[in-house]
């Protein structure tokens, strides 16, 4: 690595991870202290739960804070080297304004990438712990609940065997209408199940007005009609209650399994080809900041810190207002959900390319 790449990425980091700390106190004091102040006024939440629910809400936070912090960090490092002179010195030493803003593009490409794993593989699971300390040890909340397109899946060993769907299913009277169950034999669907509703009695599911069908290379077939049989899973009313997740407490392979479930019963699936999409748009977003925050941190005044955090907060403004309308026009419907999360970064990366055009002219 070349000296003049060590010197950038020394004036980038510092300020990145003071805006992933100045982000996340920002999100912490607007919101989650109200929240947690909330929780132990009216539900008399200890010290334990709050912390424990305070430390698996952190991911989700910051996660949102590393776009905002890269598009920080590359405009203050940009324009502490420009109010310095030493952009135009290094420019005035044969180095394109292009290379001078490839270690900032490079830092933003890996915090977009690293930001992707993040999403998908901690934020998840900082969710469902988060919700079940909420429900379960705060809020008390046991009582039986109705829920649909309730889905429960069944494992050998690592592999999925079995995959139940219900339209709908109530706790307290132990009872799912509209069952789909598929059957998997090393990887491949093998057989299909319906029924018109399945009940709960003497510890087992009991499946009324249901067929069986055979999956074979030809197609389906359907092998026999039942009028009542035993539903093969073990799971309990209150069990499949706790198991089941919102979106955005979902990995992509449990999103994809849903859409899959969903489309197969001719339902809207745009709420969760919308999260899918979200979770590679959003951490995008640090790559799109930092093509943004190169050229406008290139002010020749002095006091170009100050300017470059009022930069930070207009852009943050706009690009979240976007993000949030497209968002919501395509879990609606009214978009597509792949063009709805794409916006906000296309836009990004137009006015990048013009600025840092512009810039190096």
């Amino acid at each position: 690595m070349r000296i003049l790449d060590k010197y950038i990425l020394k004036e980038l980091m510092g300020p990145f991870f003071f805006g992933i700390a100045a982000f996340s106190s920002i999100f912490i004091a607007s919101s989650m202290l109200y929240k947690l102040t909330q929780y132990m006024t009216k539900y008399g939440a200890s010290i334990e739960s709050l912390f424990q629910l305070f430390l698996y809400s952190l991911p989700e936070v910051i996660n949102y804070t590393f776009p905002m912090s890269m598009l920080l960090a590359s405009l203050l490092a940009m324009g502490r080297l420009s109010a310095s002179s030493e952009i135009t010195a290094m420019k005035s030493g044969g180095i394109s304004f292009a290379r001078i803003a490839a270690p900032v593009l490079v830092v933003g490409f890996v915090v977009s990438l690293f930001s992707v794993v993040w999403a998908e593989k901690v934020v998840p699971a900082s969710k469902v712990a988060y919700t079940h300390i909420l429900n379960y040890e705060i809020k008390h909340d046991t009582k039986p609940r109705s829920q649909e397109h309730v889905v429960i899946k069944s494992l050998s060993g690592d592999n999925l065997s079995r995959l139940t769907y219900a339209r709908s299913f109530d706790e307290e009277t132990g009872m799912m209408k509209d069952i789909t169950i598929e059957e998997f034999e090393h990887g491949e669907l093998s057989r299909i199940q319906k029924a018109k509703t399945a009940e709960w009695r003497d510890g087992a599911w009991f499946m009324q007005d249901g067929s069986v069908f055979t999956v074979t290379s030809d197609g389906i077939n359907q092998s026999l009609h039942f009028i009542e049989q035993v539903l093969p899973i073990t799971v309990t009313p209150k069990e499949i209650t706790l198991d089941q997740k919102e979106p955005d407490e979902m990995t992509l392979n449990e999103l994809q399994e849903y859409i899959h479930i969903l489309e197969a019963q001719y339902l809207p699936t745009n709420k969760y080809w919308m999260e899918i999409y979200m979770r590679f748009s959003i951490p995008m977003a640090s790559f799109f900041f930092a093509l943004v925050g190169v050229p406008l941190g290139l002010q020749p005044q002095r006091a170009s810190s100050s300017i470059g955090l009022g930069i930070s907060i207009i852009v943050i403004f706009v690009y979240y207002a976007i993000m949030t309308l497209t968002s919501g026009l395509g879990r609606g419907g009214a978009l597509p959900p792949l063009l709805a999360a794409i916006i906000p970064n296309a836009l990004c990366l137009i006015a990048g390319i013009w600025l840092m055009r512009k810039k190096s002219q």
